[in-house]
């Protein structure tokens, strides 16, 4: 597992396919500030809580210049029934091989119920306009954590 991340590191560098395919990189974003989060798998509970959230506050965060992109080791067919599903407008990024997980260290060791195993570290990555690492947050909660990264961001 990577190391995590902290803020003044440069964000690694990634481009990975869309729910319909497409290819999106981080440079693609370069200018705007960029919240990159991790999740497990599409259409879970938690997973879709955190999602929909996001596009809840999605007018908000673009307001204040902030691009949203979820991704998870789901395939992109996957990634669009989510979207369809949950009417989701956050860009979401398809990751099977887990290089950019591994990279922003949000896959590895995990506990659950006494049991230890490898997984998606829910995380979330705030990008700023060069492309360096303003805010990491690791092991966040689907549950407020949108919320959250509004207060902590002044949004």
């Amino acid at each position: 597992m990577s190391e995590r991340l902290q803020p003044g590191d440069e964000a690694p560098a990634f481009t990975l396919p869309d729910a319909d395919g497409n290819e999106v990189s981080l440079a693609d974003h370069k200018g705007r500030k960029v919240i990159v989060y991790f999740y497990p798998a599409a259409l879970t509970p938690g997973c879709t809580k955190q999602a929909c959230d996001f596009t809840d506050n999605l007018e908000l965060l673009a307001d204040a210049g902030y691009d949203v992109i979820g991704i998870s080791p789901d395939k992109p067919e996957k990634l669009a029934k989510f979207r369809e599903k949950e009417s989701l407008r956050v860009t979401l990024l398809a990751d099977p091989d887990k290089q950019v997980l591994d990279a922003y260290a949000a896959f590895g060791e995990k506990k659950n119920y006494g049991r230890t195993y490898q997984g998606v570290i829910r995380s979330t990555i705030v990008v700023d306009e060069q492309g360096k690492v303003e805010h990491a947050f690791y092991n966040v909660r689907a549950t407020g954590h949108v919320a959250k990264i509004i207060k902590d961001l002044a949004i």
